[in-house]
């Protein structure tokens, strides 16, 4: 499939009001398979903690198998439409899917059950401070995406669980040429990882965003020992690079890494892979290469030092509030891994902050993203640990010191809310469903052609722009 061919149909994709809800996404999936049963078959793969079946939806009879899985971090739901959009193109647009020598397995989401405790916010993604309000993310090692095998060094990883177990199969039975994964972030530009340095696949992985007046994220890396292949591009190196990473600057690695990624476990089988991180909002100084009146060392240490202030702000309300839950919910499981990772966390940035050149000036790119980190942590956990506590005084079993640590938390956490970034544009959700669409066919254009990949040239499919 030709660049232009890609990226008229990344024109086409319409936009949408909010995100589906879990039980909506499945339903318009069962509808797909209904209207096409000569077409899809549906399997069971799986089932989610809180017993919930998980299906594999197989489209098409090409000769190279995708993966493509949804909802892999319960809180990046634009891949639930990039999903739907994806197979419903493959059953109802013949040119494109013969232009793909493809059978797609798709799983719509792989964590039903986290995706639930999201649900809240879907219909206006856009409202920052709503999102971060009712915002869920799962505990590191209760996350499918990093809970596949790991063994390196002092890191041992076995705990799997049921999704991901259902997820490593999927992988196993299907042998994939491509695993996409569906990410995305939350502010800025778009960026990507890609596990081959592949320059065609990349012009197109650059393009895609241009056609859509969306800029890149071409400032703080989401990790520091991140290997760029291109701006805004990195590669897919895996849990070793990470760990010798933290070892050289003298950080205890077994306190960071634990499982490891989906993408791990496909390159076994050889798989390309491939993730699309894609913003709900953004923001003209996430692509600014400007240079500030501000060493990047400075920023890494003043940046370090608020986000440590924050998490030891959440740290102190956590351990008074702990003795007093009675309710084991996933809000309070999460609070309790991520707010000493705020507090353990900055650790690193001071580490490399010390080895960065006096002289070498932070750009307003790399500015904006150490600021935004900031605040985008406070307000996710923060709001986390709110909703632990709000679990017990909804429920009538909260003590009088607990509704006082709730009504503090709820005060300081105002105050967190009124600093949300200014000039920040939310992104309509049809555009943010096209980077991921137009990057799942760059991709899968590649393992059916590798030695062309996205051709410059729409003569290699029939009726193509």
């Amino acid at each position: 499939m030709d660049r232009d061919t890609i990226l008229r149909l990344v024109s086409e994709v319409p936009d949408h009001d909010g995100f589906p809800l879990v039980d909506d996404l499945h339903a318009r999936f069962d509808a797909l398979a209904a209207a096409h049963p000569d077409q899809v078959t549906v399997t069971r793969i799986g089932t989610s903690r809180l017993g919930e079946p998980l299906h594999s939806y197989r489209i098409g009879s090409g000769s190279h198998a995708a993966v493509i899985v949804g909802g892999v971090h319960p809180n990046e739901p634009i891949g639930s439409w990039t999903a739907l959009h994806l197979a419903s193109t493959m059953l109802e647009d013949p040119v494109a899917a013969a232009a793909l020598d493809v059978t797609w397995h798709i799983v719509p989401t792989i964590d039903p059950d986290g995706m639930r405790l999201n649900e809240a916010w879907f219909h206006d993604p856009h409202d920052r401070v709503f999102y971060s309000r009712h915002f869920y993310r799962p505990a590191p090692d209760s996350q499918v995406e990093w809970t596949f095998p790991n063994s390196y060094k002092s890191v041992y990883f076995d705990q799997v669980l049921p999704e991901t177990l259902a997820f490593m199969r999927l992988i196993d039975d299907t042998e994939p040429d491509l695993l996409v994964s569906l990410h995305n972030g939350e502010m800025g530009g778009v960026y990507y990882y890609l596990s081959e340095d592949l320059p065609g696949v990349i012009d197109v992985l650059h393009a895609v965003p241009e056609s859509l007046g969306l800029p890149l994220d071409t400032g703080e890396p989401e990790s520091p020992f991140l290997r760029e292949l291109a701006p805004a591009v990195f590669a897919m190196d895996g849990i070793e690079t990470a760990y010798d990473y933290l070892e050289g600057l003298g950080v205890d690695p077994g306190e960071h890494i634990h499982g490891a990624s989906s993408a791990s476990w496909a390159m076994r089988h050889g798989a390309l892979c491939m993730v699309a991180e894609l913003p709900y909002w953004s923001h003209p100084d996430a692509d600014d290469q400007t240079p500030t009146d501000e060493s990047y060392a400075d920023l890494l240490r003043r940046c370090a030092d608020e986000l440590g202030a924050s998490g030891k702000e959440l740290q102190e309300i956590l351990d008074l509030a702990s003795p007093m839950t009675t309710i084991e919910t996933p809000f309070l499981e999460g609070s309790r891994a991520f707010i000493p990772m705020l507090r353990s966390g900055p650790e690193t940035d001071r580490a490399r902050a010390d080895r960065e050149p006096a002289d070498r000036m932070a750009t307003v790119a790399e500015r904006f993203g150490c600021e935004d980190l900031v605040r985008c942590f406070r307000l996710r956990y923060g709001g986390m640990l709110l909703r632990a506590l709000e679990a017990e005084t909804t429920a009538g079993t909260a003590s009088a010191p607990l509704r006082r640590l709730r009504d503090r938390l709820a005060e300081r956490y105002a105050l967190w809310q009124a600093d949300a970034v200014t000039g920040a544009e939310p992104i309509p959700v049809g555009k943010l469903v096209g980077v991921q669409f137009g990057a799942i066919l760059a991709c899968a254009s590649h393992v059916v052609e590798p030695s062309r990949g996205p051709s410059p040239v729409s003569a290699s499919i029939p009726g193509g722009s």
